[in-house]
C-alpha cells in the first residue's frame, strides 16, 4: 500500500479544502486573489456597464425602423452590457463574502 502525501485526506476522496488538492505548478501555499483590487475592477465595471446598458436601452427605444445600428443590434448590445453588469455584481457579492470570512 502506497503512502498518501500530507496534503491529501487518508480516506482517498477528494476536499475543496484547498489545503487538500494536488498542486499543478509553482503557486505558493498561501496564494489569494488581490480583493481590493478586483472590488475596484468590479465597481468599475459596474458602473460602466449600468451607463452602457442604459444608453443602448435608451438609443433602441429612440431609433426609428430604418436607423442604422437597428434597434435590435442596439436591444442585443443592452442584454449583453446587462449581462456583464450581472457578472460584476456577483463578483462584488463574492469578494464580500470572502472579506467577511477572513474576519472571523
Amino acid at each position: 500500500m502506497s503512502e498518501m502525501p500530507p496534503h491529501e485526506p487518508s480516506d482517498g476522496r477528494q476536499s475543496r479544502s484547498p489545503t487538500y488538492r494536488r498542486r499543478a505548478g509553482t503557486e505558493p501555499l498561501t496564494a489569494r486573489s488581490d480583493l481590493v483590487l478586483r472590488a475596484v475592477l468590479s465597481t468599475a465595471a459596474l458602473v460602466v456597464f449600468a451607463l452602457a446598458t442604459a444608453g443602448f436601452a435608451w438609443w433602441a427605444t429612440s431609433s426609428s425602423g430604418d436607423s442604422s445600428p437597428s434597434s435590435t443590434v442596439l436591444g442585443v448590445l443592452a442584454a449583453v452590457c446587462g449581462v456583464l453588469l450581472l457578472v460584476a455584481v456577483l463578483d462584488l457579492v463574492v469578494i464580500r463574502r470572502r472579506r467577511s470570512g477572513q474576519r472571523s
